[in-house]
């Protein structure tokens, strides 16, 4: 729990009663070991300490270990502060003032912090940071990517669309929204694609989402549109998976995941906005009842799709969302999904796709993503691929007829399912790291839902 990691307290005497790592760039380190006690400073040279990033150097003193030097390297967003938790001796450290953001480094003393330990508890107990009260937000942004990353890591069978359903709208109940969830038979005639891929399951789909606004919003305040893809498992359906392909669907509910998470973070900074959220719960897999290829479906928006593949399934569960979503005419509707491997062959996996219609927003979340150290990266809505996802029996097909561009095709399959005009940004992730990392630990992760909050508050909160 955080609050084991950042206690809101300090010594009587101020942080220099307690241990102190020093944030170092290389310029200034020779001002820095100028200023140590000169056993300090001799110990850092002897050591050849060079304040490279994420070089770490633990100074001894006459009771023991009295002090660290941090090097920053020519950067210093939060992954620069990602190791500290963990290589730090245990007890609470403060960070000593100097050249960088206190909340990039709150921040990623937390995200490093991170370790899934629901059933096998950590190797050591992190490290400890003091902090204030000045630190909420960051302390605020790290609470929303742990419980990210605690949804992604949650194994299929304990977190499935029922579970992932309340954890929704438990989220918007604790923060005062209008909450609901749609099941069975409503589900069949309002959101018809996701019930046509969560049919093969035992586990029944569901709809969860909730309405909010903040205590400063009113009726005409900008509208924020979020819908999330939660494939609880995906395995394929009849088109499965091989075995190695489903060893990590447990996490192909990270769109759902993110978009809760960021909506967690709009709702504790109360932003002066009107927020909707709709997140699409289902299991695909195979069975009597699952859909099957060449199948046609009817959906929200009156459009008849052709399944081509049942393991295309996450943009038919967003795209009667995005139906519905964009039909109230949002000044953003945004969407998260782990939806395409041809955005990781592109892209690897740490730079999610962003695909957008309009061009000022586009500009905003890539503006963002590089200030705040969450990147994405942007990909064409290329209108000459449309033509791939022609049917011959059907409006149109749920995958391209042609073996390329395929986060593109599946982009252009969910922008047909729009209200004419519609701000929409779509955001293929990957929401895993593969393995450990200064402030990416392995397993699941919250990418882009920083970007997106900054990007929101410059462009909607600060008028």
């Amino acid at each position: 729990m955080l609050e084991q990691i950042l206690p809101c307290e300090t010594s009587p005497g101020g942080d220099d009663q307690l241990r102190q790592v020093r944030p170092v760039r290389p310029a200034a380190l020779d001002g820095v070991l100028a200023a140590l006690p000169a056993a300090q400073a001799a110990y850092a040279r002897a050591a050849g300490f060079a304040a490279r990033a994420n070089e770490l150097l633990l100074l001894p003193g006459p009771d023991g270990i009295a002090a660290a030097l941090l090097g920053l390297g020519e950067g210093g967003g939060p992954h620069a502060f990602g190791g500290l938790a963990q290589a730090l001796p245990e007890g609470t450290w403060a960070l000593a003032p100097g050249e960088y953001d206190r909340a990039a480094a709150v921040l990623g003393f937390c995200l490093g912090a991170y370790r899934y330990a629901a059933f096998k508890a950590a190797p050591r107990a992190p490290a400890r940071l003091a902090v204030t009260p000045a630190d909420g937000p960051a302390r605020a942004q790290a609470e929303a990517v742990w419980m990210v990353r605690d949804l992604i890591n949650t194994p299929a069978n304990l977190l499935g669309p029922a579970e992932l359903a309340d954890v929704a709208t438990g989220l918007g109940q604790r923060h005062g929204a209008a909450t609901w969830q749609v099941r069975d038979a409503a589900l069949e005639a309002a959101y018809p694609t996701v019930a046509a891929v969560g049919r093969g399951s035992d586990r029944a789909p569901v709809v969860a989402g909730f309405t909010w606004r903040g205590r400063r919003a009113t009726d005409a305040s900008p509208l924020v549109s979020l819908c999330g893809k939660g494939v609880c498992f995906d395995s394929g359906g009849y088109d499965l998976k091989p075995s190695s392909g489903m060893l990590r669907m447990k996490k192909d509910m990270g769109g759902a995941a993110t978009v809760l998470g960021l909506a967690r973070m709009i709702m504790q900074a109360d932003l002066p906005l009107r927020l909707s959220v709709r997140v699409g719960c289902v299991e695909n897999s195979v069975s009597g009842r699952a859909f099957r290829p060449l199948d046609v479906l009817r959906t929200r928006r009156g459009l008849s799709v052709e399944v081509g593949n049942t393991d295309a399934e996450g943009r038919l569960v967003l795209c009667d969302l995005l139906a519905e979503a964009s039909d109230e005419t949002p000044d953003l509707l945004l969407d998260c999904a782990t939806l395409t491997g041809a955005a990781r062959v592109a892209l690897g996996p740490d730079l999610p796709a962003l695909f957008c219609t309009d061009e000022a927003w586009a500009a905003a979340l890539l503006d963002a993503g590089t200030r705040v150290a969450d990147p994405l990266w942007r990909l064409p809505l290329w209108d000459g691929y449309d033509s791939w996802l022609d049917s011959p029996v059907a409006d149109l097909n749920n995958v391209a007829s042609k073996p390329m561009a395929g986060a593109v095709t599946a982009a252009l399959f969910m922008r047909r399912f729009l209200a004419p005009g519609t701000n929409w940004a779509h955001l293929d992730l990957y929401a895993w790291n593969d393995a450990n990392r200064p402030g990416r630990p392995e397993g699941g992760e919250a990418q882009a839902m920083r970007a997106v909050l900054a990007a929101v508050q410059a462009r909607l909160c600060n008028s």
